[in-house]
């Protein structure tokens, strides 16, 4: 069975909803695992554990991937900046693919890349897709739409 999407359809509505639950799961995660950086780990326990891991310039490894973590799953959550937030976000996992978790297999438990890469692969469609109707983005084009649309021109004759 193949669902195609056509703009306009009911169809959209399953897309834009697929987005809005994708983007709330993964922004979730994300904001989670920052917010655990920040309190739990704390951002000099964060660049540490980096180091050991032998992530480059820790320190600042450690503060970018806090920051994006919290600041992108929010803004996943809510819609706001998709496409950005979703490859800052793609950038931070890159790093962790190739420099922690590539080594270790797909395995989770071995510290391998399973979550990295579903992530990846969901943070992606994100970026090329946004984050659908049902987001501030959404809201946001919608108002800008309305604004811009051409006026009628009065013409003398």
């Amino acid at each position: 069975m193949r669902l195609l999407l056509h703009p306009g359809s009911a169809s959209t509505t399953v897309l834009d909803a697929a987005l809005l639950i994708s983007r709330v799961a993964i922004g979730l995660i994300l904001f989670v695992h920052g917010w655990q950086k920040l309190t739990e780990f704390t951002l000099a326990g964060t660049a540490a554990f980096f180091g050991d891991m032998g992530v480059p310039a820790a320190e600042a490894a450690a503060v970018f991937v806090t920051v994006v973590e919290l600041v992108g799953g929010a803004a996943l959550i809510l819609g706001l900046l998709t496409p950005l937030m979703a490859a800052l976000n793609m950038v931070s996992l890159l790093g962790a693919f190739f420099i922690v978790h590539a080594p270790n297999g797909l395995f989770v438990e071995n510290n391998g890349y399973e979550l990295v890469l579903a992530l990846l692969a969901g943070l992606l469609l994100l970026v090329v897709l946004g984050g659908g109707r049902f987001s501030v983005d959404g809201l946001i084009g919608r108002r800008l739409e309305r604004t811009t649309e051409p006026q009628p021109v009065a013409v003398d004759a």
